[in-house]
């Protein structure tokens, strides 16, 4: 059954500005109806222009045709369903380790605030850059991210893109990711906030997001650790890593490395080396990545 129109999507643009541009100079928030991708489009416009098309932008598409995801993956989203954004801006950290996990953290932080008396928060994150939802149907991913960077000359250019899904969707909308049993709906924010959209959405994830890489630019990953931890969905549980090796994941270090303790001892993993799959989730089904 097709779903009815939206209505037109009225985009809290000037609302960010004014909130980023203090901290921020030179920051534009531009809202495009449809793209490929953000993060490509923003590559390509550095890659072209060089330090003239390095000051801070936003770019928001409200549906993208040929988005990314890490190592390749496909991330579509149509009109009102996905929130799909780049943020691209020079940076300078002294290590790029652990990037993608402080920006989980703080669309985590902004979407769920607070963690529940139990200590078991809903939005949790999945090392090293997807956001997964924890509900009665188990463990489905939320959100990705996807961080690249690109140089000219001395100055480094990042473009940070994040794809939420926001608008629950019918078995048959999107197509099932590899892992993911056919039977198991994609997670959407509407979850767990109903009535959330993806305007809505951007409002609440995108200053904290500019503060949070700012942060990380300045001091690195190691003040993220403690965060990343309370919101660890990996912690102390069985992986497999890409190579075929399994272990014991034990958290992240200071540079955002995780934690693998294996048969030859403990090993840190970085994100370019292996990408990590729990071995048995605790509801026995598998989990999307």
């Amino acid at each position: 059954m097709s779903r009815p129109p939206l209505a037109p999507i009225r985009w809290p643009a000037e609302a960010i500005w004014e909130a980023v541009s203090p901290v921020l100079p030179g920051f534009t928030v531009e809202v495009l109806p449809t793209i490929e991708s953000t993060n490509t489009e923003l590559m390509r416009r550095f890659r072209a222009a060089g330090p003239t098309a390095a000051e801070p932008v936003l770019l928001v598409a409200e549906q993208q045709t040929a988005g990314r995801g890490r190592m390749g993956r496909a991330w579509q989203s149509r009109a009102g369903d996905s929130l799909t954004f780049s943020l691209g801006m020079a940076l300078q950290p002294a290590d790029w380790s652990g990037l993608s996990l402080a920006v989980g953290i703080s669309i985590a932080e902004s979407l769920q605030p607070a963690i529940p008396g139990d200590g078991q928060p809903r939005i949790r994150l999945k090392w090293p850059n997807d956001l997964w939802l924890i509900d009665a149907q188990g463990e489905r991913k939320l959100a990705g991210i996807l961080v690249e960077t690109a140089s000219w000359g001395e100055l480094r250019y990042a473009v940070i893109g994040v794809g939420i899904n926001v608008r629950a969707l019918a078995l048959d909308a999107v197509p099932a990711a590899a892992d993911q049993p056919a039977a198991l709906p994609p997670a959407a924010l509407q979850d767990i906030l109903p009535g959330m959209d993806v305007a809505r959405a951007l409002q609440l994830v995108a200053a904290p997001l500019v503060q949070a890489v700012q942060a990380f630019g300045l001091f690195g990953f190691a003040p993220f650790q403690a965060r990343f931890a309370a919101r660890d969905a990996l912690a102390g549980r069985a992986v497999q890593l890409s190579d075929g090796t399994q272990g014991v994941a034990h958290g992240v270090g200071e540079n955002g490395a995780l934690l693998v303790h294996t048969a030859a001892g403990m090993k840190e993993i970085t994100s370019s080396e292996v990408s990590v799959r729990p071995m048995a989730p605790p509801n026995g089904g598998a989990l999307s990545c």
